[in-house]
C-alpha cells in the first residue's frame, strides 16, 4: 500500500441465531419437541433487548430465524425487518441437517423460507444450519439450498468440535455451487490450526480481550470480514434451568451468561458491523470481499 493511503475499514457480519433456550440441540435428549408449545417462551423479550441494543449503536445485523418461532411471533419477525435488519432462515424446527434425509431437509428449508417471506414481505436469501450441521457427510444439502432459492449459506464451521466442524474446508467465503455462496464461521489460523474466533460459547468463555484480538487479526492481517454469531438466550440470566443435563452441557450453555450483553456492547463499539447480504451479496452497493475462493 502506498504511503498516505489508508486501508478501507472492514465491515464484519453480525448475526443472531433466533432460537429459544429449550430448542438448543444439546438439550434435545432432555426436552421433547412435543413439549415446546407448553414451555415458557422468552425469545420475544430477548430479541427486543437485542434490537434496542443494535438501535443504540446504529448497527444492522442478520437474524437467522426459526420458522417455528416466526409462526408464533409474526410481529417479532416484522419488527426485525422494519428496523433495517436482514431476515434469514435457520430452518423450520431446529433439526440438524445431518439428522435429516435429503427430502426432509429440502422440505424444512423450503417451508421456513416460504413462511418467513409470507410474514415479512421480503425475500429471504440466507440460511444457517442448526448447530452448523452441514459437513462432509451431507454436502448434498447445498444442492437443496440452491433448489429452494437461497443465495448463501453460513453453515460450516472450519474447526474440530465434538458436535460439528469441517476443519479442512475454506476459511473465508467461497462459491460452493454456481449461484450459492458458503460463508463459513470465522476462525483464526495459528500454529497450522483453525481456532474459533466468532462468538457463541467461545465468546462467553474466553476473555473479551482475546476475542477482540482474534477478530482484529482476521481484519487487519487477512483483510477479511469476520462472521460473529450469538443467540438471544445468551443474554438471558432468567431462563429456566434444565434438569438432568451433564456437567459439560451445563457449563457450555450457562458459562458467563451474565457477562454476555456487556461484552456485546463492547464488541459493537470496537468494530464495524453490517448485514450478511450487504457484505457478501453486494446489496445496497456493498462490494464482495477482495478474496473469494471458488471450490
Amino acid at each position: 500500500m502506498r504511503e498516505g493511503l489508508a486501508q478501507v475499514p472492514i465491515i464484519n457480519a453480525l448475526t443472531v441465531d433466533v432460537e429459544d433456550y429449550f430448542q438448543v440441540s444439546a438439550f434435545a435428549p432432555h426436552i421433547a419437541r412435543s413439549t415446546w408449545d407448553s414451555r415458557e417462551c422468552r425469545v420475544e423479550s430477548n430479541v427486543d433487548r437485542i434490537l434496542a441494543m443494535l438501535s443504540a449503536k446504529q448497527t444492522n445485523a442478520t437474524f437467522f430465524t426459526l420458522g417455528w418461532l416466526a409462526e408464533r411471533y409474526p410481529l417479532l419477525v416484522r419488527r426485525i425487518v422494519q428496523e433495517g435488519h436482514e431476515l434469514a432462515s435457520h430452518g423450520y424446527g431446529h433439526e440438524r441437517a445431518s439428522d435429516l434425509t435429503e427430502t426432509a431437509f429440502f422440505e424444512d428449508i423450503r417451508r421456513a423460507k416460504s413462511l418467513l417471506e409470507d410474514i415479512s414481505g421480503v425475500e429471504v436469501t440466507g440460511y444457517r444450519a442448526p448447530s452448523f450441521s452441514i459437513g462432509e457427510s451431507n454436502l448434498w444439502a447445498f444442492d437443496g439450498l440452491l433448489r429452494a432459492g437461497y443465495r448463501y449459506s453460513s453453515s460450516i464451521y472450519p474447526i474440530r468440535h465434538d458436535h460439528y466442524g469441517m476443519p479442512d474446508s475454506p476459511r473465508h467465503v467461497y462459491q460452493v455451487r454456481p449461484g450459492l455462496l458458503e460463508v463459513p464461521i470465522t476462525t483464526v489460523r495459528l500454529f497450522k490450526r483453525n481456532f474459533p474466533s466468532s462468538g457463541g460459547g467461545y465468546f462467553r468463555l474466553l476473555p473479551y480481550e482475546l476475542s477482540r484480538w482474534m477478530l482484529n487479526r482476521v481484519n487487519s492481517t487477512e483483510r477479511q470480514p469476520g462472521i460473529f454469531y450469538f443467540h438471544p438466550w445468551e443474554i438471558d440470566t432468567g431462563q429456566p434451568r434444565i434438569p438432568g443435563i451433564s456437567s459439560k452441557t451445563r457449563f457450555r450453555h450457562y458459562v458467563n451468561i451474565g457477562r454476555t450483553e456487556k461484552r456485546l456492547n463492547r464488541l459493537l463499539s470496537d468494530f464495524s458491523w453490517g448485514r450478511m447480504d450487504q457484505i457478501f451479496l453486494g446489496k445496497e452497493k456493498t462490494p464482495l470481499p477482495s478474496t473469494v475462493v471458488t471450490a
